[in-house]
């Protein structure tokens, strides 16, 4: 039987370098036999669509390493639908899961389905996005969603050698989705990276659209980000240059340069802008080798979901999971233990030494 685990006083364990190299502790959780780990009752596992391909990569991550300790994993996709979500979620309960891992469309709908879960000892992992509003969280597995955004923003800085002193610039901005809270985190961290060059006028924001209230993306929509970049284009840059782009997400970013190049950039001696990005997609990664796209921050599913799953084999082994933050991620409700995993910039310079090298995409798929 499962029993729910509360963290109380635990002694925080840190990461020991990069996304891919985790901690002898969480490796032994890992190496836990599928005779010891696997019980009876399904893990739920509700995702939230399959329009990114970084989702799908997670769904199978952590579906492949739950069925190789014997697990039996239900994996639902939601088709970024809130109702259709709650109902896998109801739907996981009654299967009879004692385990659900969530990573939310929008993290403040779930108090009701997870008070439910919580009456029947079930145990919750909300998965790279914090689930809002509710004290029937137990754990959080992700990555170091402040330092994206720095990352982001350094990516920018460094491309336009704003540390060298050159500009200014014009800059736009991009924010993910307002009921993702994962988006506040990059854009206040980006925004710690800018704000000194934006003090002093290196950068610009001509359209003087600040703030996520102003700059968010709703359901990281790439549709409506380049209708966005349409207008923006049209009201403000009819004769001066757009340099920059913050873009917290590679759909978004794609959606950004289908835009800019519609009206003459990247053709005739008219430069493309500089755009970040997230997630290492596979077309953004494609686009940052032939030079359109600037940068992407990879987030390597493949060891969120180990965390993840060590988490569970910690929970059905009645012990508590590891976790390495117990003060960053409150959720209205309490301070939710977390994992927190380490983003890499990668680039035109090192997309071969991230990506290939750690077998993330073959050399064939990025042809």
């Amino acid at each position: 039987m499962i029993v729910k685990q509360w963290i109380s006083g635990i002694a925080k364990k840190k990461l020991r370098s990069g996304p891919s190299i985790l901690s002898a502790a969480l490796l032994g959780a890992l190496a836990v036999t599928s005779a010891q780990a696997a019980g009876s009752d399904p893990i739920g596992v509700a995702m939230p669509t399959k329009s990114s391909q970084r989702w799908i990569d997670d769904g199978n991550n952590i579906v492949r390493l739950l069925k190789a300790k014997g697990y039996k994993p239900d994996l639902q996709y939601a088709d970024d639908d809130i109702p259709t979500q709650l109902a896998q979620i109801e739907n996981m309960l009654t299967k009879g899961a004692k385990i659900l891992v969530v990573a939310s469309i929008d993290g403040t709908t779930l108090s009701d389905v997870l008070a439910k879960a919580h009456e029947r000892g079930v145990t919750v992992i909300a998965y790279d996005r914090l689930i809002k509003g509710t004290p029937n969280v137990d754990y959080y597995a992700t990555f170091d969603n402040y330092k994206v955004g720095v990352q982001q923003a350094t990516s920018i800085v460094d491309a336009l050698g704003l540390k060298e002193g050159k500009g200014p610039f014009n800059i736009e901005l991009f924010g993910g989705s307002p009921d993702d809270n994962n988006a506040y985190f990059f854009y206040d961290g980006a925004l710690s990276v800018l704000k000194p060059y934006l003090d002093s006028k290196k950068l610009v924001v001509r359209s003087g659209q600040f703030g996520m209230d102003k700059v968010s993306i709703l359901r990281w929509d790439p549709a409506t980000a380049q209708a966005r970049m349409d207008n923006l284009l049209s009201a403000y840059y009819g004769t001066a240059h757009l340099d920059a782009v913050l873009s917290p997400y590679d759909g978004i970013s794609t959606a950004i340069l289908s835009s800019v190049k519609s009206v003459g950039y990247g053709s005739g001696g008219v430069t493309l802008p500089v755009v970040s990005g997230q997630d290492a997609e596979l077309q953004s990664v494609k686009s940052i080798i032939a030079g359109e796209q600037t940068a992407t921050i990879f987030k390597d599913t493949r060891d969120l979901a180990k965390v993840t799953v060590a988490m569970i084999d910690a929970i059905e082994a009645v012990q508590q999971p590891e976790v390495n933050d117990v003060k960053t991620y409150n959720n209205g409700k309490k301070i939710v233990p977390s994992y927190l995993l380490t983003p890499v910039i990668v680039t035109k310079a090192n997309w071969k030494s991230a990506l290939v090298d750690t077998g993330y995409y073959s050399l064939d798929q990025l042809k």
